[in-house]
């Protein structure tokens, strides 16, 4: 059983409309509302777990949002005709602004910034609270609700910003462009980083760090193409000393190297014996929700996403004429043959429905093994407690890596590069090699692009990479397929957003919807 979790509370965000005076301007005497709540300590902290509760829940990580990225990436391909429609519309590009994945993904990050503008809110007027405590708190509002506006400015561009939480329907707000979007997540995640803790004790494992600011900060700057600012970031998460690569590379997606020396932030899941809230923003009553990703993606499963041709074909491997097998093919994926089940269990093709890969040449059915639970049980159909990695150490190594190849510094880029490619389970040779050059600025860019595609497959990182590097032209060819210039770059407005705000328009649409 997982050890060492926050216990993610119910917290209902109670708002009393008036619509006729004489029959419902009432307040009931035992009802929560915003003036009878979060007045002490403990209320803060449960109004904390309750964001927490929120990105955690079906329309967020342990579902909708993982989707969203993988889709939109060229990392993935359909696992069959089971694939749902909406997100068979993301996978080829023809989803719309009533794509139900959209709307999730829009609702659930606007949820996590509405409780966490309530804490922000309300936090300094509590009395009789540890000083150090408050800001804490405040900190961790402060966090999630710029990861919140990083992801919706990257996702939608120019958007509604809400610093205070509403109450009415009066206080909805129009869209800001997307740099001003972006500008409330930077000044959020300075300020969260001078309140944060390096780390906590083990009761309180999975909440937000001072190197998990930094971390997102930096990728706040990449997105705007500002290496030196992106660079200072990561240079505090590298100098700090707190994290380093771990060894084995598959205790980066499985259970048992939750919270290891590379994990900079984690959202939290916990086995419940196979209970899960399908509920897009149900946040989980007296159990722990569970993550449905396995269940998703494992070769004994649903299997509605399979990796693709290109990066199944992308390792490095001696049929190519590469120095060796690079081991992280084999870390990554299940393939027909292979021992799971804690070598109890063969993997046979009958057992594995859907589509096939061609890899090297072969026709084979391969699968996602990051993730997946299939390791250790016999149970494809299952959910799992397997903590989604949001931010690893090997992340912010690339990254400063990026940073330095940008700013000229590429003779470092490369042993950054190298650094991760020498944990000691992957042990690839250093680049250059015969096929990976690396003697111009243009060769470092590719092999770091190359790289972070490798090292972190089926992440959740690539989707945001692809967008960064055609926004800022660092790109030698467009990955995506369907790719529509004036298009593709966003995601549409959900319609219902459109159509509810009185704020915004039809004309608010972004561009190609």
């Amino acid at each position: 059983m997982k050890k060492n979790i926050i216990a993610f509370i119910v917290l209902f965000f109670s708002i009393i409309l008036s619509c006729n005076e004489e029959d419902l301007n009432k307040i009931n005497p035992n009802g929560v509302t915003f003036d009878t709540y979060f007045n002490n300590a403990d209320e803060l902290v449960s109004g904390v777990n309750g964001i927490y509760a929120l990105v955690q829940s079906n329309s967020l990580v342990s579902r909708e949002w993982f989707f969203t990225h993988d889709l939109r990436s060229d990392e993935m391909a359909s696992g069959g005709g089971q694939l749902e429609t909406p997100r068979n519309q993301l996978l080829i590009g023809v989803h719309d602004p009533g794509n139900s994945l959209v709307n999730s993904i829009w609702r659930g990050w606007y949820r996590t910034i509405h409780r966490a503008n309530v804490i922000i809110n309300k936090a300094p007027s509590v009395a009789n609270i540890n000083e150090d405590l408050r800001n804490r708190l405040i900190g961790e509002a402060r966090f999630l609700r710029a990861w919140a506006y990083y992801e919706i400015a990257t996702f939608f561009g120019a958007a509604p910003i809400y610093t205070d939480f509403v109450q009415t329907v009066e206080g909805s707000k129009g869209r800001s462009p997307q740099s001003e979007v972006y500008a409330v997540s930077i000044d959020d995640l300075k300020f969260a980083q001078t309140v944060l803790p390096a780390n906590y004790n083990d009761r309180n494992q999975g909440r937000a760090t001072r190197g998990a600011a930094q971390t997102l900060l930096a990728r706040v700057y990449l997105q705007l193409g500002d290496y030196n600012s992106a660079k200072t970031e990561l240079e505090k998460v590298v100098s700090s000393g707190t994290y380093s690569l771990v060894d084995n590379y598959l205790d980066l997606t499985n259970e048992e190297g939750e919270f290891n020396a590379e994990s900079i932030f984690e959202v939290v899941f916990a086995p419940s014996g196979g209970a899960y809230n399908w509920g897009s923003d149900s946040d989980g009553q007296s159990v722990q929700e569970e993550s449905v990703r396995t269940q998703e993606y494992s070769a004994i499963g649903w299997r509605n996403l399979i990796p693709s041709n290109k990066i199944l074909n992308s390792y490095e491997r001696t049929s190519k004429g590469d120095a060796k097998d690079d081991p992280r093919y084999a870390l990554s994926y299940w393939k027909e043959g292979d021992i799971f089940n804690n070598g109890n269990s063969i993997m046979t093709s009958d057992r594995i429905q859907g589509n096939t890969s061609i890899v090297d040449g072969v026709e084979q059915k391969v699968s996602w093994r990051k993730y997946s639970v299939l390791y250790k049980v016999d149970a494809g159909y299952a959910t799992s407690g397997i903590n989604q990695r949001i931010m690893r150490y090997a992340d912010v190594l690339l990254m400063l890596a990026e940073c330095e190849n940008e700013l000229g510094n590429s003779g470092r880029a490369i042993q950054l590069v190298n650094q991760v490619r020498a944990r000691p389970s992957v042990n690839m040779p250093p680049i250059p090699t015969a096929n990976i050059p690396a003697g111009t600025q243009a060769e470092v860019r590719k092999a770091i692009q190359r790289e972070r595609m490798i090292e972190l497959a089926g992440e959740q990182v690539r989707n945001f990479d692809i967008l960064r590097w055609r926004k800022h032209r660092k790109l030698d060819q467009e990955p995506i397929a369907y790719f529509t210039t004036n298009k593709h770059e966003l995601l549409p407005i959900p319609q219902s957003e459109i159509d509810n705000n009185p704020k915004m328009s039809q004309a608010d649409q972004n561009p190609g919807y």
